[in-house]
């Protein structure tokens, strides 16, 4: 195994964007902080969508743009889930805010606060009347992952650009050009599996890659099911297939088979589902299918999270694939 693929660094760092045009996806975002790159002034910004999909990679694409050589000087980036009381804005971002640095015109100092949406309503409220005192100088970055959570003053001070998952296509593409600056061998499988696991999640992708490779050397599908430990989507689409057939015993050794292989109801059921998605079968049964696997997920989050459950829920889609369809 190379020297460099043990190196320690996590490839979700090494292989961070460092302008703007290596942002994977979200080309109707990207091109709105490059335009505003290219103008050299940026309103204060709000970055909304779940995580692993290039919220903080963009801001500090866009700050590199803007700042250039005063990038580390002019910019404070805070995680606002370890740092998110109202002494942070009071201290940390206003001595930042009041600090002099000499920048060209037209452009201002960063601040970019990640997690925006774990910070107490005080913090917020405080840093409202921040962001208006300091913003002929400085400029501020929130990203969070729900943007309800943001009151509504902060808000309408930012331009909001909402980031959406990564599809499948465009987290092959980043994982396959890895593999190629890794010099790491793969199958056709292995990638499947890496963005079957990933959930339009690139960070996750990239560090289950790592994690193949370090353990393997070779990411194939066993491989990477081996290291994420998740019920494996063959055996539980052979199980729904059974259930389309109404054939609950067959289906049942397979549901039995995972839970002794001590898989969590929760792990079961998000894998069910995401199987279903794109299972060949009749749209009408697969809707049905999908209805009672959401009823089945929201007892299993209430608490009721047994194999009984599990059972009950084989015999339902059994049931329904018969025609007898539960209302």
């Amino acid at each position: 195994m190379s020297a460099a693929r043990c190196s320690g660094v996590p490839w979700a760092e090494k292989h961070r964007p460092q302008v703007l045009s290596e942002v994977v996806g979200h080309e109707a975002a990207v091109s709105r902080l490059s335009a505003l790159a290219d103008g050299g002034g940026a309103p204060h910004l709000l970055l909304s969508g779940p995580p692993g999909v290039g919220k903080t990679s963009a801001l500090h694409c866009l700050a590199r743009q803007l700042l250039q050589d005063n990038y580390k000087l002019a910019l404070l980036e805070l995680n606002a889930s370890n740092e998110r009381g109202i002494d942070v804005v009071r201290n940390k971002i206003k001595m930042f805010a009041q600090q002099k640095v000499t920048l060209p015109p037209g452009r201002h100092k960063m601040i970019i606060l990640d997690e925006a949406d774990s910070m107490t309503e005080g913090a917020q409220q405080a840093l409202r009347r921040t962001m208006e005192l300091f913003s002929n100088t400085t400029r501020f970055a929130l990203a969070c992952n729900n943007s309800e959570k943001i009151i509504e003053p902060i808000q309408s001070r930012c331009a909001l650009i909402r980031f959406s998952k990564l599809t499948d296509a465009q987290i092959l593409a980043k994982i396959i050009e890895v593999c190629q600056k890794e010099d790491l061998t793969y199958s056709e499988d292995g990638l499947e599996a890496i963005v079957f696991t990933s959930q339009g999640d690139l960070r996750q992708a990239l560090n289950n890659l790592q994690s193949t490779a370090n353990g393997f050397g070779h990411v194939n599908g066993e491989n990477v099911f081996k290291v994420c430990d998740e019920p494996h989507p063959l055996l539980v689409k052979d199980m729904l297939e059974y259930c389309t057939k109404g054939d609950i015993h067959s289906a049942y050794k397979v549901m039995s088979k995972l839970w002794k292989l001590g898989y969590a109801a929760e792990d079961i059921i998000g894998n069910i589902f995401r199987v279903c998605k794109n299972l060949n079968i009749d749209e009408t049964l697969k809707l049905v299918f999908i209805k009672e696997i959401g009823f089945a997920h929201m007892k299993i989050i209430e608490g009721l999270n047994s194999l009984l459950q599990m059972s009950g829920l084989l015999a339902k889609l059994c049931q329904a694939s018969k025609g007898n369809i539960i209302s």
